[in-house]
């Protein structure tokens, strides 16, 4: 059984817990003789752990090859931050165990939603239902109508560690878009809704080929090379395509819509927004995905101080 989860552990801790590997880097000779380090993770925050052995290099190697990434290990040691980083350190000296098990609760790795998955998505289908346009209301019931797709929009994640990371957060996550980009057509009736919304389910679905769920949510080979923006553009003009005569200026549109909803180059979109229902949707995105954070923070926050730091937030007020 878990004793322990990342997030709550302080320097100068001792842990003792069961941890899910998501890297190894290899063993390397140190002052002392060799070491090696291992990034681990559960569904809290990740951590790396540096083991420190001796001059027996043949045993260290055993351990390291002892245990691959996705397993799940036993870990004691000795938690300590090092270079403003906190980390957990393993002696083969000490009384310290780094150790390949076989008996764990998945949950205690990868979160859910604490909604419920199937009704959020029978909302996301009364949703497209409310589409008047018939090109872009063909694309999503096609869509809909794919049990391997939906399948695993149903199941992906919408981040590996920060907004609604956890199975069905991208199905959340893209709910909330929906309806606060409702919202903002009710406020400028000038905006297409149909666009909008539309673009609002979509604007994430590279994430179920950018990311993969197994004892950790991890990027996969083509998420970490391309990124969910690129992939979702193209898997979308690829769905177009089987439309026949998909107007050309709305599938730009909706294909630009795609591609600019983080908003600027710098937080990685290949185009900055440059249509009103493109502005729309990219803060719709930011809103949801830092209101989220906000929230996850405060609610595990575990402090009487008014507030803590978030290296990913700043200062978060807590009363």
């Amino acid at each position: 059984m878990k004793k322990q989860f990342i997030k709550d552990l302080k320097s100068g801790d001792r842990v003792d817990s069961v941890f899910a590997v998501k890297f190894k880097k290899p063993v390397r000779n140190y002052v002392k003789g060799y070491m090696f380090e291992v990034r681990i993770a559960d569904k809290t925050d990740e951590i790396t752990v540096k083991y420190w052995g001796d001059n027996d290099k043949k045993s260290v190697q055993k351990l390291y090859d002892d245990f691959q990434k996705i397993d799940f290990i036993r870990v004691t040691g000795t938690a300590s931050e090092y270079m403003g980083r906190l980390e957990i350190g393993v002696s083969k000296t000490g009384k310290d165990v780094l150790e390949k098990i076989s008996e764990y609760d998945i949950t205690d790795f990868v979160a859910s939603s604490e909604r419920d998955i199937d009704e959020m998505m029978n909302t996301l289908k009364n949703v497209v239902d409310s589409v008047k346009n018939p090109h872009l209301k063909t694309l999503l019931e096609t869509l809909l109508k794919d049990e391997k797709f939906i399948d695993r929009f149903k199941s992906s994640p919408a981040s590996m560690m920060y907004h609604q990371n956890c199975i069905g957060g991208l199905l959340e996550h893209t709910l909330n878009v929906v309806k606060i980009c409702e919202t903002l057509c009710d406020l400028y009736p000038g905006l297409d809704r149909d666009l909008l919304v539309i673009s609002a389910v979509l604007h994430d679905v590279g994430k179920i080929f950018e990311l993969e769920v197994s004892t950790v949510i991890d990027v996969t080979e083509d998420g970490m090379l391309r990124g969910h923006t690129i992939i979702g553009e193209e898997f979308v003009n690829e769905q177009i395509k089987k439309i026949i005569d998909f107007p050309e200026t709305l599938r730009l549109k909706l294909l630009h819509m795609i591609l600019s909803h983080h908003g600027e180059k710098r937080f990685g979109a290949p185009k900055e927004p440059q249509l009103p229902e493109a502005v729309a949707l990219h803060y719709a995105d930011y809103c949801d995905a830092k209101v989220d954070l906000f929230l996850k923070a405060k609610s595990e926050a575990k402090t009487e101080d008014k507030w803590i730091w978030d290296r990913k937030l700043g200062h978060v007020y807590l009363k």
